[in-house]
């Protein structure tokens, strides 16, 4: 994987010391770290696109590590957040889960903690570039689509056989046979099932728009 695309993970934290020794642990297990001492500049500058996830220390001078929180979950910023505190207390816990948090862990934190949090939160976020890259490509591929094939696809998805959907839009069999093998190929699709579990929700946002 190009290092550009390579998961990055954003270490904020005013302690140097910290910083560093956080980044040389990550590095150990092939994570890139990028380590920011001040969270203002953390929020003006980081790179919102980047694969990977946050650390973010609790308390920081001028913002704490739960208004940047707060601050990146306004901005719909998708990367996941792992908090580390000195000082915590079960209000600051439940505050940081319930403003989106992964993982809340207090220092000095264990390596093999720290690390599988990070991974597992890593994992998660490249789960969902994936699935957020397949769903843009869906809905591409369905703009494509002739009005009379978005009509044979959403009566597909509502379960009906050939001859159905032949007496529904007066077409024969054969034409909706078509129909149905031209909608595999333009959505890049291998089965009926997966063209249903696909394209389900974009007909039905298709027909509400509509209607």
């Amino acid at each position: 994987m190009p290092s550009s695309l390579s998961p990055l993970i954003h270490l904020v934290d005013d302690d140097a010391a910290v910083r560093d020794s956080l980044a040389l642990l990550l590095s150990t297990v092939g994570l890139r770290v990028q380590t920011w001492d001040n969270p203002q500049t953390f929020l003006a500058e980081f790179d919102r696109h980047s694969v990977g996830a946050i650390v973010l220390d609790v308390r920081m001078p001028g913002i704490s590590g739960l208004a940047v929180l707060d601050t990146l979950v306004s901005e719909h910023v998708t990367q996941p957040v792992v908090m580390l505190t000195g000082h915590g207390t079960i209000e600051m816990c439940r505050r940081a889960f319930k403003a989106g948090a992964v993982e809340f862990l207090e220092k000095p934190v264990h390596d093999e903690q720290l690390i599988e949090a990070l991974q597992s939160a890593v994992r998660q976020h490249v789960r969902s570039r994936e699935r957020h890259q397949a769903d843009q490509q869906a809905k591409e591929r369905f703009a494509q689509l002739s009005n009379r094939e978005r009509e044979v696809l959403g009566l597909i998805v509502e379960g009906l056989t050939n001859k159905e959907i032949g007496r529904a839009l007066a077409l024969s069999p054969r034409t909706v046979e078509t129909h149905r093998a031209n909608l595999l190929v333009k959505l890049a699709t291998d089965s009926l099932a997966q063209l249903i579990r696909r394209y389900a929700k974009l007909v039905d946002t298709t027909d509400t728009t509509t209607t």
